[in-house]
């Protein structure tokens, strides 16, 4: 039988949703996406759930998006989520180029599941551990609290080629100066720089992790839910007061751009010609990240 690609749980007031692919270092694909939705709304709808917690199994939150998925559908391909798709009513497209509606409509499609946590009434606790890497931050930033394991990292990789963010949390989350900081390079960032920029709510020993989050989860059941949903709405508001949801159409456009662009897709066919893992580590190796040794 095929794994399911996210667990739902519900115990102790709390639901806990949890990405199931630790041997594919719990990376993205429609599945998991169309998992966590579904099991916000479900957490959303459970009168006993107070609160959410969202992780991610074995060592590590997730490493991004599954890139062969996304390359298969920058090149042409159908995704798998794709009922209804967009025709423009012109000439039938050559084999390869590249349509920005249609990605735009596919990646917006990733979009509105993520932001799905940060519509949710309830409070949603997530879990860092080991990375968080790429697509995995449009998803995890737009959780309420974040729980950090004192060994993990968090960053935006793809800002280096091939990627930009949709759900672009990152700038509703920091300031201006550690945006720039962090999106403009894509170094990893640490779990006591992240804590000290305010990325994160708390840090916490990694065998400690899950019981602080679940603990904190648990708590929310002493709060009213309509008051909790209400308090929630009211931040919320605040930030898409500032343009939240208009940045995020221009990332997601952006994004699309940026897998477009000449040097994109020379790093695309070097990825084919040399391997992965060579590529990437040529492309961090200014940088001494994601996986040569310890950002700083």
């Amino acid at each position: 039988m095929t794994e399911a690609a996210t667990l739902y749980e519900e115990r102790d007031g709390i639901a806990i949703i949890t990405i199931n692919k630790p041997k594919k270092k719990n990376a993205l694909t429609d599945a998991v996406i169309d998992g966590i939705a579904a099991g916000i709304d479900e957490a959303s709808a459970a009168r006993t759930v107070a609160a959410i917690v969202l992780r991610g199994a074995g060592d590590t939150l997730s490493a991004g998006y599954d890139l062969s998925s996304v390359r298969e559908f920058s090149q042409g391909g159908e995704p798998p989520h794709w009922h209804t798709p967009y025709a423009s009513g012109g000439p039938e497209p050559r084999a390869g180029a590249w349509d920005p509606v249609r990605d735009y409509q596919f990646m917006n499609h990733n979009v509105r599941r993520f932001m799905k946590v940060w519509e949710c009434p309830k409070p949603v606790v997530a879990e860092i551990r080991g990375w968080a890497v790429g697509g995995a931050t449009d998803l995890i930033l737009c959780a309420d609290l974040l729980y950090m394991a004192s060994d993990a990292y968090i960053g935006y990789a793809p800002s280096r080629i091939y990627g930009l963010p949709t759900t672009m949390m990152w700038v509703h989350r920091l300031s201006l100066e550690h945006a720039k900081q962090f999106l403009l390079t894509g170094r990893a960032i640490n779990a006591c720089t992240a804590y000290r920029i305010g990325l994160v709510s708390h840090v916490c020993e990694p065998q400690a992790l899950s019981e602080a989050a679940e603990a904190e989860a648990r708590r929310f059941a002493n709060i009213p839910a309509n008051q909790l949903a209400l308090n929630k709405m009211l931040i919320n508001q605040a930030y898409e007061n500032m343009g939240l949801r208009t940045t995020q159409m221009l990332g997601t456009l952006f994004d699309g751009m940026a897998r477009h662009t000449e040097e994109a897709l020379r790093w695309v066919e070097a990825t084919e010609e040399r391997g992965f893992k060579e590529v990437i580590a040529k492309r961090d190796g200014p940088w001494q990240d994601y996986g040569r040794r310890k950002p700083e």
